[in-house]
C-alpha cells in the first residue's frame, strides 16, 4: 500500500493570510466536517517518481449508510467524466454508500472497495445490490495513471480512517496529483453556518480541483494578472495555436448540510455550487468533468426500510440563505485547495508549481 503523507500540504489556508469571503460565519473547522456526523478520510499514494494519486472518502454519518440512506442529488455541470452511481441517485433521491473521490482509471477499484465495505457491514448479510458513488478527476500528468496504483484496499483504508474535525487539504488523497488553473490543485474544504434567524443550519463543502480557466479570487483577476490562464498564447499571438484543450480538466464538489431538505432541494443547492465554480474563473470547458454531489445529514430524514416515510422538509421560501451559503462555502473550498497545495514533481519529471500565494495575497489586498 502507498504511504499516507502528513507533510505534502501547506499549513496555511486562505483565511490564514487575512483573506475572507462572504457574509456568513464559518463553522468551527471551516470544513465539511462542521456538518454533524460527516467524516473525511484520505489515503495518499506518493511513492517513487510516478505515483501521485490517492483516495478521499466522505461519510455522511457514522452508521450503516446502506440501511440509513441519506437524501441526495447529483448535478452534472459538464458531463465529460466517469462518475459512478448517478442514475440510481437521480431516480431514488438518496445515497447508500460513502462517497469516494479518486482518479479516472480507478473508478472500478473504488467501486470494488465500496462493495466490499457495504457487504461487510452488520445487517447487510443479504444485500445483493450496491449503488456505490465514486467521482474522479484525471491526474495523468503528474501520476502514471495507467499503472492503476489505487486498489480496493486503499478505499477501505480511507473509509476506516475517516474522522471529523480538521480536514487535511492540498496534495492529499484524491488531490495528490491534480492541477488547477495550471498551478497545483488538490483537496479543499470550507463551511458556513447560518444565523439562527435564518435557520441556524450548517453547509459544508469539499472539493477535488483539477480544472482550468482564468483564475479569479475574491473578484480579482489573479490568473490574468499573473499571465497564466487558458488560451493566453492564442490571445497574445492573435493567431491559432495548439491550445484547444488548455481549459480542460475536472472538478468534483461535495456539498453537505444538516438542513432538512429533500433530493429536489439538494439538486437546487448543487446547482448553486456550480455557480461558485464560475466565480473562481472556470468556464466548464468541453473536456471538463464537473459534478456536484449534495446530501443532507439531517438524521430525521435518514431512510431505514419503512414502508412509508414522513420527511421534515423546508419550505421553498426558506432556501435562499442555504443557496447563498453554498456559493460562499464552495468558492472558499476551491480557493483553499490552491492555497494549501505545494509544488509537486511527478511522472516523467513533470513539475507543477504551487500558486504564488504571497503575490496573490498582495494583489488582493491592494484591490
Amino acid at each position: 500500500m502507498g504511504s499516507i503523507s502528513d507533510s505534502s500540504a501547506q499549513k496555511k489556508r486562505m483565511r490564514d493570510y487575512g483573506l475572507s469571503y462572504g457574509i456568513f460565519k464559518t463553522g468551527t473547522f471551516n470544513a465539511i466536517t462542521d456538518v454533524k456526523g460527516v467524516s473525511v478520510g484520505h489515503v495518499t499514494l506518493n511513492q517513487k517518481e510516478d505515483m501521485r494519486t490517492g483516495v478521499t472518502a466522505i461519510l455522511p454519518h457514522q452508521g450503516n449508510i446502506f440501511r440509513k440512506k441519506v437524501p441526495a442529488a447529483i448535478y452534472l455541470g459538464n458531463g465529460f467524466g466517469k462518475l459512478a452511481g448517478y442514475s440510481q441517485v437521480k431516480e431514488l433521491g438518496n445515497i447508500e454508500t460513502p462517497i469516494i473521490l479518486t482518479n479516472t482509471l480507478s473508478i472500478a477499484a473504488a467501486l470494488d472497495g465500496l462493495i466490499t465495505y457495504t457487504l461487510s457491514q452488520p445487517g447487510n448479510e443479504n444485500v445483493r445490490s450496491v449503488n456505490g458513488v465514486v467521482g474522479e478527476t484525471n491526474d495523468g500528468s503528474l501520476n502514471n495513471i495507467r499503472a492503476r496504483y489505487v486498489k480496493p484496499e486503499h478505499v477501505l483504508q480511507a473509509i476506516a480512517d475517516a474522522k471529523g474535525g480538521p480536514v487535511e487539504e492540498g496534495c492529499v488523497g484524491a488531490g495528490t496529483g491534480t492541477i488547477c488553473f495550471s498551478w497545483k490543485g488538490g483537496i479543499g474544504t470550507s463551511s458556513r453556518v447560518l444565523p439562527e434567524n435564518l435557520g441556524g443550519y450548517t453547509i459544508g463543502v469539499l472539493v477535488q480541483t483539477n480544472y482550468g480557466g482564468i483564475l479569479e479570487i475574491c473578484g480579482v483577476e489573479v490568473g490574468k494578472n499573473l499571465g497564466e490562464y487558458s488560451y493566453r498564447k492564442s490571445v497574445e499571438a492573435q493567431a491559432k495555436t495548439e491550445e484547444a484543450k488548455k481549459g480542460d480538466g475536472s472538478c468534483m464538489i461535495v456539498v453537505a448540510t444538516d438542513a432538512p431538505v429533500d433530493a429536489r432541494q439538494l439538486e437546487r443547492m448543487a446547482k448553486r455550487a456550480f455557480m461558485a465554480l464560475a466565480k473562481t474563473g472556470s468556464f466548464a470547458s468541453n473536456g471538463s468533468g464537473d459534478y456536484v454531489i449534495a446530501f443532507s445529514a439531517c438524521p430525521e430524514n435518514f431512510i431505514e426500510g419503512e414502508e412509508a416515510h414522513t420527511f421534515k422538509v423546508l419550505d421553498n421560501d426558506q432556501m435562499g440563505p442555504l443557496f447563498a451559503a453554498t456559493v460562499e462555502a464552495t468558492c472558499e473550498a476551491l480557493w483553499n485547495s490552491l492555497f494549501a497545495a505545494e509544488t509537486t514533481k511527478g511522472f516523467n519529471g513533470y513539475e507543477v508549481k504551487a500558486l504564488p500565494v504571497e503575490k496573490v495575497v498582495e494583489m488582493i489586498k491592494k484591490r
